[in-house]
């Protein structure tokens, strides 16, 4: 047998798999039907000295993959602050409202949870 660790939306299953000697028959696979766990929350990198009280989360688990804007440079509500890529998909991380951004609290080629406070505006 072994045991694997899925997440899926966000939620834990822990799976273990049967493993049996083929018989050229379909046989029905053997797993057991987990009950989810909460996943723990990815740590957040510390943000920058003077971090704005405006998050901008990820809407997606994935990876960065580009950093569109620098701290201290002002943003207009939707413009696109980073870009996460989740599922061979690059989706823009928007400003929510007007501001300056305070802080990038992580790094292209950093994999990030959904919800993670990703930068903050001011």
């Amino acid at each position: 047998m072994k045991n694997y660790t899925i997440t899926v939306n966000g939620n834990v299953y822990d799976v273990t798999v049967e493993e049996g000697a083929s018989t050229g028959a379909a046989a029905a696979p053997k797993a057991a039907a987990p009950a989810p766990k909460k996943a723990a929350p990815a740590a957040p990198k510390a943000a920058s000295a003077g971090a704005g009280s405006v998050k901008i989360e990820a809407g997606a688990a994935g990876k960065v993959f580009k950093i569109e804007k620098n701290v201290g440079d002002a943003v207009k509500k939707g413009d696109a602050v980073l870009i996460i890529e989740a599922m061979k998909m690059e989706i823009p991380q928007v400003a929510p409202e007007d501001g300056t951004v305070a802080s990038i609290d992580v790094a292209v080629g950093d994999a990030c949870e959904a919800g993670q406070v990703l930068a903050t505006l001011k």
